[in-house]
């Protein structure tokens, strides 16, 4: 019973373990430690009265902690209530000290407020002290650069691009990496490319004008540089003809002073004109202003795009040459026309090759000669097309001068200029053909002019005059007395004038063109066979088959073509006299004056006797014989008595022409025996034709009667010996034949 009533040991545990929990929890509270909730949970969490016992357990708690209050306010309860009477007795003298205090600290406050005062303005000066010498920095930091970029506006303003572009880069890489840290400087920097295109665009803009400029003044500039090179050219010929006059001044002195005299007045005209010229004369820096073209280049080698520009300027300039290379269709009508297109050549090149001396890279000599191949090509080609026009040889001989001039000046300035020689030899090939023309009209016109009959000279005057025109010597012909004739008729001497007036003209051509002496007397002579053999054959020849040249001029002809041919040699001295090339040289060729003038007198010969066969068929057709007459008339025929007086008087004039000169006579007798037989067997043919003609039937006695008798007065005008020199029955022969019928 008594084991019954004694509490079990787990329910003892857990009694006192319950009570540990509450005790815990209990703590936990006291100790104010957060969060409660794990704490009251694990109180709630056991049997359903835990509650009341856990209330129970904090009441006692509570109760302790009263009773421990309480026995502590007892404990200090004597000492409070001391604390509070001193509290009491110190109030009075609290009191009497705050108002000491107060009033001392209004005091002090009246008295600090003026060091206050000053005190802050110090603090403010400090300040303001030490802003300033922070901006008096920055300032000397950002001064320069504001300095540098005021400086480039007005580089910019006054267009001095190459030294803003330095400014420029002064300020990238020496001020504004000082103080890229204000704004401003960023503004600069990112307006710095903006400026650099800027002055790229403004550069090539000027660039662009430069050459437009130079496209209008290249004619001038190439008329400038042509004119100089003529100036230095006359005056080199000057000087050299000056020097050589000096040097023969010992082998002739009298006529030496009068040269010297001549040469010095010459040559001190020349300069004085050079002086004049070198006055007016400008240049090409002078017309043209080359600042843009070098500041561009430099502008842009310092952006580095300098080989943009090269590529660029050559790329325009190629373009102007081809322009400058197309000629005007109408070039060929005027010399001011070719004179136009040489100056803008040459003012063209003149440019680059200025250009190519005061810049380092922009023109290439390599460039400049491709060029200038290239250019000349074109000329060539040009003035072959152009000159091929040119009918006038004094256009020619204008267009050859212009020529030479534009290849020296060119030449002067170191570009090769072979070509254009060679091409003035093809020219003057085309030179000598407008001369031939025009000779041929010369010619043309003096033997329409010519009256055909010997010179007549009234007086000693009259007769130098003739002389000094034409070589004529007649040793006979000088014996004898005032008034007399000359041969040859007036055209000779004009046409001998004539063919060295020609020579003097292609003589002009064949100056100045680089070539020896040797050379230009065999281009002479060649042009003066040609005008020999092709033009004045051809106005011959076509002169003597004129119907209006009768006999009488053509035996005069015949006597012109042996004085012209006589005179060939002199014109052959007179080509050597002006190249000074002997005639004994090798290589020099001859004139072929005399198969031209031989040719022309047998063709004259030729048509004499073709003519005086014509006149005779003239008469033979008036002939109107009665073959049934009965009986002859007793006389010889009309026609054929009108035909033998036309016969002799025609022999008589070859008789009486003047031959002076035994060579002379011995042609004119030789060209009458030859027309007079040849007149003769053309007579005898054309009366046995009469006779033997088919359709005639049949012939009484009576026509036989009186065709014998005209027989017989043709023979007696053969034995009449009408033309001299004849060797017995020789011109009686031709009618032999027709006497046996």
């Amino acid at each position: 019973m008594a084991r019954k009533n004694r509490p079990n040991m787990s329910e003892m545990y857990l009694e006192e373990n319950k009570d540990q929990i509450y005790e815990n929890a209990l703590a936990e509270i006291e100790s104010f430690e957060l969060p409660l909730g794990t704490t009251l949970r694990s109180v709630y969490d056991d049997q359903p009265n835990a509650h009341q016992r856990f209330m129970e357990k904090l009441d006692a708690c509570i109760r302790n902690h009263d009773r421990e209050i309480e026995k502590m306010c007892n404990f200090h309860h004597q000492g409070f209530v001391d604390a509070i009477t001193e509290l009491l007795k110190v109030r009075a003298d609290a009191e009497k000290l705050k108002v000491q205090v107060t009033d001392t600290n209004r005091r002090l406050q009246d008295a600090g407020k003026e060091v206050i005062a000053q005190t802050e303005e110090i603090i403010r000066c400090r300040v303001q002290q030490r802003n300033i010498t922070t901006v008096v920095e920055k300032l000397q930091l950002c001064l320069p650069v504001l300095e540098m970029y005021s400086k480039l506006k007005e580089q910019m303003k006054v267009k001095r691009y190459y030294s803003a572009l330095k400014t420029m880069e002064q300020l990238e890489n020496l001020y504004l990496p000082r103080v890229s840290q204000y704004r401003f400087c960023q503004i600069m920097i990112e307006n710095l490319p903006k400026l650099r295109e800027e002055i790229k665009e403004i550069s090539m803009s000027d660039l662009k004008d430069f050459l437009e400029s130079i496209r209008k003044h290249s004619d001038r500039i190439g008329e400038t540089a042509m004119k100089q090179a003529q100036q230095e050219k006359t005056f080199s010929t000057t000087l050299q003809k000056h020097n050589n006059v000096n040097y023969g001044r010992n082998m002739h002195l009298g006529r030496s002073k009068i040269l010297d005299s001549k040469n010095e007045m010459t040559l001190k005209r020349t300069f004085e004109e050079d002086d004049d010229h070198d006055e007016e004369v400008l240049t090409a820096q002078d017309l043209v202003d080359f600042s843009p073209v070098y500041r561009c280049l430099h502008i842009y080698s310092v952006l580095g795009d300098g080989e943009i520009f090269e590529n660029y300027y050559r790329k325009q300039r190629r373009k102007q040459a081809r322009l400058v290379l197309q000629p005007q269709s109408s070039m060929h009508e005027t010399v001011e026309g070719y004179r136009r297109y040489f100056s803008q050549i040459v003012g063209f090149f003149v440019v680059e090759d200025h250009i190519l001396h005061v810049t380092q890279g922009l023109v290439t000599r390599t460039y400049t000669d491709e060029l200038w191949n290239m250019a000349l090509s074109k000329i060539i080609a040009v003035l072959r097309t152009h000159s091929s026009y040119c009918n006038d040889p004094d256009l020619v001989l204008e267009l050859k001068n212009l020529i030479v001039v534009f290849a020296d000046t060119l030449q002067g300035y170191g570009f090769p200029v072979n070509r254009l020689f060679d091409l003035l030899f093809e020219i003057r090939d085309q030179y000598n053909e407008t001369l031939l023309k025009k000779w041929s009209g010369l010619f043309r016109d003096i033997f329409e002019a010519d009256n055909y009959s010997p010179i007549p000279v009234a007086n000693e005057e009259e007769y130098k005059i003739v002389i000094s025109k034409f070589p004529f010597q007649d040793s006979e012909l000088d014996k004898q007395s005032f008034p007399k004739k000359l041969p040859m008729s007036q055209s000779v001497p004009q046409i001998y004038i004539q063919v060295k007036e020609f020579i003097y003209a292609s003589l002009k051509f064949s100056e100045s063109l680089h070539r020896s002496s040797t050379e230009i007397d065999d281009m002479l002579r060649k042009s003066t066979n040609l005008l020999l053999t092709r033009t004045l054959s051809s106005c011959l020849q076509n002169l003597i088959k004129k119907p209006h040249i009768g006999l009488t001029e053509l035996v005069q002809i015949i006597i012109n073509t042996t004085h012209l041919e006589l005179a060939c040699k002199y014109l052959e001295d007179f080509i050597s006299n002006i190249t000074n090339i002997s005639q004994v040289t090798v290589h020099t060729a001859r004139l072929y004056g005399l198969s031209t003038f031989k040719d022309a007198r047998h063709a004259a010969e030729g048509e004499i006797y073709t003519k005086l066969n014509q006149k005779i068929d003239e008469f033979i057709q008036i002939a109107d014989y009665d073959w049934t007459m009965s009986e002859s008339d007793g006389r010889a025929s009309g026609y054929l008595m009108d035909l033998i007086n036309f016969l002799r008087s025609t022999f008589q004039v070859f008789t009486h022409l003047p031959n002076n000169n035994n060579d002379h006579a011995a042609m004119s007798g030789k060209v009458a025996q030859t027309a007079c037989m040849s007149a003769c067997q053309h007579l005898s043919t054309s009366l046995m034709q009469m006779l033997l003609d088919t359709e005639l039937k049949q012939i009484s006695m009576g026509a036989i009667q009186q065709f014998n008798l005209d027989v017989i007065q043709c023979e007696l005008f053969a034995s009449s010996e009408p033309v001299p020199g004849f060797q017995g029955d020789t011109l009686q022969l031709a009618f032999i034949d027709l006497r046996q019928v």
